[in-house]
């Protein structure tokens, strides 16, 4: 049995109740309710109590799909998520689970007579089943410790979970009369990763006769599987005759993992115990291995060179039978994402970016051709199937996720959920226009701009420009519960998001024009965009702000020292400010060395020179807009104390600034009640200086 889980981090409001639950907690439990709201412009707490649709599973009759649904208590700051189920037809939509705990990554057995999931209903977070209609529930596993995902061999005889194994000596270990200590001691790089200390490291462990017999296939390993900091069950499965586990794991240690992006498809033979390195040789990421109908070849997500997170994500195929590899990619200037065999395993479907908006493709292996199967003004972000029938997630800067139902010849689309119309049907939406803007350089961008709603031609606005993350990462169709473009809408400004150079979706030598270059033609392109949008005569071009998060932070702290009297407010999240402090403080440090050019002291590296000399510490002599800067304390990947320096900068040089800290939050803002602190800090910045 392949489990079909997919994360979607994106919300969606179900308008069901689910009854009440039967424990002792009942009286804090509280189902989503319909919401009626006073105004048809979206707020910070309307957002917030939408609620977020997450993993799903479609039934092996291909006639139901189970999913998560995840809401939001706000006012105790906390979040609850049930598993429901729909007909694949959209009837008989309902909640199955009535507990106080929150339940997860919802699957079927072979013959769908039972539903597996996760819950921590017991204390620790362990594997559980239940009938389709939430009856009969029986915890099915007890690893001490909990686990962090599961998936049934095919013939469901054994059980593969994963779950943290601590593999080194703490303090207490090495100091048995030092109990209370909290001191760590660390030897080597790689001692944290994104938002917590690496102190144990997680493993895949397979289980037979109701847990009397278990193995850990990675004992003694210190290296985890999946892989951090995003990895999930995605990254490992079973071959279809159970014989093997497949899984993606960066086999390296301290230095040589920090600095690597080496990750390689493994397959571990249980009778054997023999462990083969399938990938051995390529040097990129190679993650998210997906096995054929037939059992006979595997296809994954690869990138080609170490060191680079951003490369093209490539689409292989590999013969298990003969070993021979093929990158069907080959010709195809875009990344390959969500892979998905067909029945008949001689066509792939798959997501791609292109031109700002991801959409389902199928790859046919027989000829090597490459169609395109979805178009529009959204993006698809998983796909499984349901019968002869695709179950994708969709999108858009309008429109929180929902499930659809797709055809897999002719690319429509019908909609299954509609757990956001409560909400959505009472708000008015800003219209969301394409432009194509010139740049500098002769070349032609895509810049998404984003109107009030009830926009009124004859008016000015003040205008924001939106300075995208990643660094690579498009501003696509997305929707976000922090970075909303409706939400900053609803406020009354027009919202210009480009997709300036270094961004995927345009072709690799657009994405990687960035690199090395953080203080060139990306920082032009920024300009461009903002200029030409602030000609319209709708647009107040002496009331323009520009915001950003991760390399958006850093791109307005940038642009604070060189935007030439154009900003009038600024607002940075998570933004690298000083480079040389920078490159010795993060995590992954194959990010600084690819993207920098490498460290600070290697005068002669001309790349390198040119990147620290663009570090925006340097031209603090130069701002003169007020600038609010927010930061989390547990961001591992840009410390706290980048935002720090900039905001003393600010103060210290007389500038008007903001500090807004989280010490809770990493690279995101993830609890409610800090969302909505975060929004209204957000627009009251604005409104004071631009408004």
């Amino acid at each position: 049995m392949r489990k079909n889980i997919f994360i979607i981090a994106l919300a969606a409001l179900f308008m069901a109740s689910c009854g009440k639950p039967t424990n002792e907690k009942a009286a804090t439990y509280t189902p989503p309710q319909d919401i009626v709201i006073e105004s048809d412009i979206m707020t910070p707490e309307v957002m917030w109590s939408m609620n977020r649709i997450g993993e799903y599973a479609v039934s092996p009759d291909g006639k139901s799909v189970v999913y998560n649904l995840t809401y939001f208590i706000i006012p105790e700051n906390r979040s609850k998520t049930d598993i429901y189920i729909i007909d694949i037809d959209g009837n008989n939509n309902r909640c199955i689970t009535q507990s106080f705990a929150s339940e997860y990554s919802p699957t079927w057995n072979n013959d769908g007579s039972k539903i597996l999931f996760m819950s921590a209903a017991s204390g620790d977070m362990q594997v559980w089943e239940m009938n389709p209609d939430g009856s009969g529930r029986k915890q099915v596993s007890f690893v001490e410790g909990g686990i962090g995902g599961f998936e049934y061999s095919p013939d469901e005889s054994q059980l593969l979970y994963t779950a943290e194994v601590k593999l080194k000596d703490n303090v207490a270990d090495i100091y048995p009369d030092l109990q209370l200590s909290s001191g760590r001691i660390n030897n080597d790089l790689m001692y944290r990763h994104w938002d917590q200390w690496v102190d144990t490291y997680g493993h895949i462990f397979i289980t037979a006769d109701n847990g009397k017999n278990t193995l850990d296939i990675m004992e003694g390993e210190m290296w985890e599987a999946p892989v951090r900091p995003w990895g999930g069950l995605e990254q490992v499965t079973w071959t279809n005759d159970g014989q093997n586990i497949l899984y993606s794991c960066r086999k390296k240690v301290g230095k040589e993992y920090a600095t690597s992006t080496n990750t390689d498809i493994y397959q571990y033979n249980i009778p054997t115990g023999e462990c083969i390195n399938l990938t051995e040789g390529m040097m990129g990421y190679d993650m998210n291995v997906v096995v054929s109908p037939q059992g006979d070849k595997i296809a994954w997500e690869s990138m080609e060179r170490d060191g680079y997170e951003a490369d093209k994500q490539r689409l292989f195929v590999m013969d298990l039978k003969t070993g021979e590899k093929k990158d069907y990619s080959v010709g195809f200037d875009q990344n390959a994402t969500n892979l998905l065999w067909a029945a008949d395993g001689q066509t792939i479907y798959f997501i791609s970016d292109r031109n700002a908006t991801e959409q389902i493709y199928a790859l046919s292996l027989a000829t090597g051709s490459i169609r395109k199967i979805t178009e529009g003004k959204h993006n698809y972000i998983s796909i499984a199937w349901a019968g002869d029938k695709l179950i994708a997630g969709r999108q858009s800067m309008s429109h929180a996720t929902e499930l659809y139902i797709v055809d897999p010849q002719s690319g429509e689309a019908r909609q299954l959920t509609k757990v956001n119309d409560n909400i959505f049907n009472q708000l008015t939406m800003g219209n969301v226009e394409e432009r194509w803007v010139e740049t500098t350089d002769g070349k032609r961008m895509l810049v998404w701009v984003i109107y009030p709603p009830h926009f009124d031609k004859n008016k000015k606005y003040p205008a924001l420009l939106f300075c995208e993350g990643g660094p690579q990462s498009t501003v696509s169709q997305f929707w976000s519960y922090r970075w909303n473009f409706q939400m900053m809408a609803a406020n009354d400004y027009i919202v210009v998001a480009p997709n300036r150079r270094g961004l995927p979706g345009f072709g690799q030598e657009w994405c990687e024009a960035i690199s090395g270059d953080y203080g060139g033609q990306c920082m032009k392109d920024y300009l461009s965009a903002i200029d030409a949008i602030a000609k319209e005569p709708f647009v107040d071009e002496e009331r323009l702000g520009a915001v950003g998060a991760s390399f958006g932070g850093f791109s307005v702290f940038w642009l604070a020292g060189h935007h030439e009297g154009r900003f009038k407010a600024l607002i940075a999240h998570d933004g690298m400010f000083n480079f040389e402090s920078q490159y010795l403080e993060t995590e992954e440090m194959w990010f600084v060395n690819w993207d920098l050019g490498g460290p600070y002291w290697d005068k002669d590296n001309p790349v390198v020179q040119w990147s620290y000399a663009n570090s925006p510490h340097k031209f603090v002599d130069k701002w003169t807009a007020p600038i609010m800067v927010v930061h989390g304390a547990e961001d591992y990947r840009i410390c706290f104390t980048q935002g720090m320096q900039a905001y003393n900068a600010a103060v210290l040089r007389g500038i008007p600034a903001e500090f807004l800290y989280f010490p809770d939050e990493n690279h995101w803002v993830l609890q409610a009640q800090n969302g909505i602190l975060w929004q209204r800090r957000f627009f009251n910045w604005l409104d004071k200086y631009l408004k």
